[in-house]
């Protein structure tokens, strides 16, 4: 393909190529390596320079006996029988991510072509029963939505004249088909997928962002990536088991340069695990987590806001007095 050439992809073919697999709609990755103008080997080194930005929800490797399943339901799926591995697949959220590694401007014109068909897919979205979801559902893409739309916004500087988020949403809803038992968080009295619940919660915030867990890892970092800009972010734990490192927050930072986190020792002094929104003003908020935030996803567990929070404030101030934690 030639380097000005974008691949012409009509509304029926981008649905085909559309799988459900483990309950999640995703895209293979030679689906995606062609729409991309790469080989498969190519494209799939350019995710490996970047592996640190796909965990399991966004990209996974399709096991040999998904293989066999979905070349038995899907005689044209583009998967070489000459390949020595299993090929992987990409979800939504693995997908806008795609979108943010794949430089250049072919790369650009093919994100922005593939985004203008996604919003000429509202009518058969709308029309189509078998995709229609419930009014939760549609809050939570609708959250979702709000945290993508900034990450796509960077990649291509256009997005407002392309496409808005009412239109992108609507597209959204052929990749969610329901939340996975192991995804969900019950954030007061309310399902959502748990990283979305803690996207949520952080972006909120409006002067700080306090979280008190001495059990912290590169997760705990990446949630708070969703926090508006100039919002003050410190973390309060001993980092028991060493979870976090040094060498993992200098990457940290090296990708987001403008997030500083403060950390400060807990001293053993907690138990249970906080997050606390704009500490000593009027609108401070404080949220009990029933797990760290490092293990979203994981297992179920519940998130409260604590509504008789008083208490709660001189802990806090006394906390916030302890030294500073070292990370190693």
């Amino acid at each position: 393909m030639a380097d000005n050439e974008i691949m012409i992809v009509d509304e029926q073919s981008l649905k085909d190529k559309i799988y459900i697999i483990r309950g999640q709609q995703v895209m293979l990755d030679s689906d995606l390596a062609e729409i991309y103008g790469y080989t498969t080997r190519t494209f799939n080194q350019q995710v490996r320079n970047n592996i640190e930005k796909f965990p399991e929800d966004f990209l996974f490797q399709l096991t040999k006996e998904e293989v066999e399943e979905l070349r038995s339901k899907n005689l044209t799926a583009n998967i070489s029988p000459m390949s020595r591995s299993n090929p992987f697949v990409f979800t939504e959220s693995g997908l806008y991510m795609l979108m943010s590694i794949l430089r250049g401007s072919l790369a650009t014109k093919q994100s922005i072509t593939l985004i203008r068909l996604f919003k000429s897919m509202k009518d058969y979205i709308i029309e189509n029963q078998q995709l229609m979801i419930t009014q939760r559902d549609f809050v939570e893409l609708a959250q979702k939505l709000e945290n993508n739309v900034d990450d796509i916004r960077e990649i291509k500087g256009t997005l407002d004249k392309m496409v808005t988020k009412g239109e992108l949403s609507n597209f959204m809803k052929l990749f969610d088909s329901g939340i996975k038992n192991e995804e969900i968080l019950i954030l007061n009295g309310q399902p959502f997928k748990a990283d979305v619940a803690y996207q949520k919660i952080y972006r909120s915030a409006k002067k700080s962002i306090v979280i008190i867990d001495d059990y912290i890892g590169v997760k705990t970092l990446q949630h708070l990536v969703h926090a508006k800009s100039g919002v003050e972010l410190t973390i309060i734990s001993d980092n028991k088991l060493r979870l976090l490192t040094l060498s993992e927050y200098k990457d940290f930072l090296t990708e987001y340069p403008a997030m500083n986190v403060d950390f400060i020792r807990s001293q053993d002094r907690t138990h249970d695990r906080y997050i606390i929104l704009d500490y000593g003003t009027a609108d401070m908020k404080v949220y009990h987590c029933g797990a760290s935030s490092k293990d979203a996803g994981k297992r179920i567990t519940t998130i409260t806001r604590l509504m008789d929070i008083d208490s709660y404030k001189r802990t806090v101030k006394e906390l916030l007095a302890n030294p500073t934690l070292i990370l190693m």
